[in-house]
């Protein structure tokens, strides 16, 4: 039985999930309420023991967290990112490709292997199932997919039934957006009352676009849809934070101390939000303005353990690191 595996603590702790994954998922609260209630009704056995745990799109601009909220659930609940299978569904667009998720016919070249999605949850059956860009597959796909939002099993080319019953299936799409980008949405960082004033109209254009996309036999067996909002301000210098955070745990294994200051970040977070790609080039911004430059330093044996590097910023000068010695300290 799922629950059990799922739930290797009290249910305290799916009571408090939201809570906790918040943390990790800026600016998605209602998102992350969602997937929540929806694990509990499974944890406290309301939902058919004969489905996947659960079944969700989850549709919003790119850079915005829905891959992320897919691993932080894998590792949340399963106990490792590792339990996270991700397929492009953007491979499978051409009808010959769609037979390599359960495995290729009798006859055909990797006929052994299994197939990409069957053999995974084979391996794995307590996972998250990742497909992404799910509007890019072959409409085959989707008969496939009716099979395992139905039964909770799939039977792939050898003849083995695959037991999904034990899987979270998302579904990541950023449909809609176009028509959201075009209605003048996501220019910039947003205010909280453009915010307000567009959610309304936001969620009629995406739920239109759905309904374009998908058939509604598929839609009305997926648990929920799950809206991702775009990221403001201030969610994208809470997640600089978290990223900086992991930046600085990697430079104190060094050996060394590193500091940044509010402008510095404030900088690097103006630089790394882009409206069409949200939070996704954070982190080459990191790389552009502190790591290359702190990685010369390292190189050159320019700074020895013990030495805090500051991380500064001017109009005129942009950022700059300083490298402090111990001694002077």
């Amino acid at each position: 039985v799922p629950v059990q595996r799922i739930a290797q603590s009290e249910g305290s702790k799916l009571l408090n999930m939201h809570l906790e994954i918040q943390d990790s998922i800026i600016g998605q609260n209602e998102a992350v309420k969602k997937i929540a209630l929806a694990i509990q009704r499974n944890r406290a056995g309301l939902k058919d023991p004969n489905k996947p745990i659960g079944t969700f799109i989850f549709l919003g601009p790119t850079g915005v967290g829905k891959t992320q909220l897919a691993k932080v659930l894998a590792k949340y609940l399963f106990d490792s990112e590792d339990n996270l299978i991700r397929i492009d569904m953007s491979e499978y667009m051409e009808k010959f490709n769609v037979s390599r998720l359960v495995g290729a016919p009798p006859g055909y070249i990797g006929y052994e292997e299994g197939g990409q999605l069957t053999e995974k949850v084979r391996r794995k059956p307590y996972s998250v199932v990742l497909l992404d860009e799910i509007e890019k597959a072959h409409p085959d796909v989707f008969h496939i997919l009716l099979q395992v939002l139905d039964e909770g099993r799939l039977t792939d080319s050898l003849g083995r039934r695959i037991d999904f019953r034990n899987t979270i299936i998302i579904m990541t799409s950023n449909i809609g957006t176009r028509q959201l980008a075009e209605y003048g949405k996501g220019v910039g960082f947003e205010t909280s009352a453009s915010k307000e004033n567009l959610a309304s109209r936001s969620k009629s254009i995406i739920e239109s676009a759905l309904k374009k996309a998908f058939a509604p036999e598929f839609l009305n067996r997926i648990d929920d849809v799950v809206m991702f909002n775009s990221l403001g301000k201030n969610e994208i210098l809470k997640i600089i934070d978290i990223e900086l955070q992991g930046m600085f745990k990697r430079v104190e294994a060094l050996g060394y101390n590193i500091k940044i200051s509010a402008a510095a970040r404030d900088y690097i977070a103006e630089k790394g939000f882009d409206p069409q790609f949200g939070a996704r080039p954070l982190k080459r911004a990191i790389q552009k303005y502190i790591e290359d430059a702190l990685s010369e330093y390292i190189l050159r044996s320019e700074i020895n353990e013990g030495d805090t590097i500051q991380v500064g910023f001017s109009k005129k000068s942009g950022i700059k690191l300083r490298i402090i010695k111990k001694k002077n300290i």
